[in-house]
């Protein structure tokens, strides 16, 4: 799309969401009807990468649009920093210990509940597009990426491959098993994707990829969403989540990304070594280009919500899954239960939602699900361990929770806002003071055993039968 057409969508939203948030929905003492939900949900995006970002150059415009509007919280984080995990806990609003879903190697288990289903029995029409990864080791998606679609409980849908996983899947099969790379092949570019990707060696290749910004899979995506809601029908609530690709690694990036972004400055990374100095700021530069990107499409889905006339009446969310190292601590990728991996931006805005409301209280992207079930008017299942966010967004100053917890494999962390307790990525515990030393350099385990061992007791047992991993084994995860 062209730039002024992004601003006046901007400036357009600007001014119906702030006549949104003001009226009430019906009469009081009356139920509310269900709201649409829009759920804009990237992989890898860290918690600090948006506007305002504590002096980083990241353009995010349309994000920094929605967090006026709505709720920002700035210290959310994944329930698992791993792909599969943090996407099966949210699909069944379950803690990791509970979601069944150990790592990337396990599918979504099909006789586990999803929020979609929960969704679609109570008269929505559900809609997904983009990464979904409830079954990542199949590396079988269908060639129009509906092979799991109305198992998990969606109307309407397109499961596409995952950066990583297409190239793996094309090497074991010879061919496309998914609807990205047959897409690509439709194009005749199917090759030039595949070469580009086997030519990137480590995390310093930041070449741009030779694709245009047309097929770029972010902007696929994106079309594929924007078809989904033209199609949706009316009278009729939906539901739509856009799990975009990136700013996942590889850092590719299209030519015209690498042009507005390669003349920005950033800082070093925290604590590393592993390239020079010119390397770390292309990477990061990527990094941003990717997100601006996303943020672009951000602004498109607005436009076609107010485009439909159902700004007042749609419940929009933006989250991803985990987080980035981006370098931090001489690790790249995520895993780990270090900030960068575990924190993600999040927001919530829309109808009756509070504006311009930075949020600290420590939450979970898990809670997602629970809110959505709440505004969908959905009673919350008994076995799920997710809270919903409505009475606080809403304006309640009711303290949600006390802490949070994350974990993967054998390590488990628990944090209460300022301080940060993990058991069994090391071969001592951590705890780590969030406000003083927001890149987690000092271990205060010794200095304030008595946080310490509070926050201890809040941790769950393990749950997966694992033993625990030596943090070095993380290093180069991706």
């Amino acid at each position: 799309m062209e730039e002024n057409k992004w601003n006046k969508g901007r400036r357009d939203f600007l001014q119906t969401a702030g006549a949104v948030v003001s009226t009430p929905f019906g009469v009081q003492g009356a139920r509310p009807p269900q709201p649409n939900i829009l759920f804009l949900f990237p992989d890898e995006w860290r918690y600090d990468w948006v506007e305002p970002a504590n002096g980083l150059n990241v353009r995010t415009p349309n994000l920094k649009l929605l967090s006026s509007q709505g709720v920002r919280f700035t210290q959310a984080i994944t329930p698992s920093p791993l792909c599969a995990p943090a996407r099966a806990c949210l699909a069944s609003g379950k803690e990791y210990g509970h979601c069944r879903v150990a790592g990337n190697n396990v599918n979504y288990p099909l006789d586990q509940t999803t929020f979609y289903q929960l969704l679609r029995s109570r008269g929505y029409h559900v809609m997904g597009c983009g990464k979904f990864d409830l079954h990542k080791p199949d590396l079988d998606w269908g060639r129009d990426g509906k092979r799991l679609i109305k198992e998990w409980g969606f109307s309407d849908g397109i499961d596409n491959e995952g950066k990583l996983d297409a190239i793996a899947s094309f090497r074991k099969n010879g061919k496309p098993m998914g609807p990205y790379l047959a897409y690509l092949e439709a194009k005749g570019l199917l090759q030039t994707h595949i070469d580009d990707f086997q030519s990137r060696k480590g995390h310093a290749a930041t070449f741009p990829t030779p694709l245009p910004d047309e097929v770029y899979c972010d902007n696929w995506i994106t079309r594929n969403g924007l078809g989904m809601l033209d199609a949706a029908p009316r009278g009729k609530p939906w539901f739509l989540q856009v799990n975009f690709n990136g700013p996942h690694s590889p850092w590719d990036i299209t030519a015209r990304m690498e042009k507005a972004w390669r003349s920005i400055k950033f800082p070093q990374p925290n604590r590393c070594r592993e390239f020079t100095a010119e390397e770390h700021v292309k990477v990061r530069q990527n990094y941003a280009a990717m997100i601006e990107n996303i943020d672009r499409s951000a602004g498109a889905f607005l436009d076609k919500v107010r485009e439909r006339g159902e700004l007042a009446n749609t419940l929009i969310a933006f989250a991803s899954d985990h987080g980035e190292m981006l370098g931090d601590h001489n690790r790249w990728s995520k895993s780990v239960p270090y900030q960068a991996s575990v924190g993600v931006p999040m927001i919530v805005c829309g109808p009756a939602v509070r504006q311009g409301v930075t949020a600290t209280i420590p939450t979970t992207t898990m809670d997602l699900t629970a809110t959505f079930l709440d505004y969908a008017g959905i009673p919350v299942p008994a076995d799920m361990d997710s809270r919903s966010l409505r009475r606080f967004v809403e304006g309640n100053s009711e303290r949600l929770r006390g802490h949070v917890l994350s974990g993967l494999g054998a390590w488990r962390l628990v944090m209460e806002g300022r301080y940060k307790y993990i058991r069994g990525f090391d071969d001592a515990p951590m705890l780590f003071d969030l406000r003083n030393d927001p890149f987690e350099n000092e271990n205060l385990v010794t200095a304030k055993p008595e946080v310490a061992a509070r926050l201890a007791k809040l941790l769950p047992s393990v749950d997966f039968g694992t033993t625990p991993i030596k943090k070095d084994s993380y290093k180069k995860e991706g």
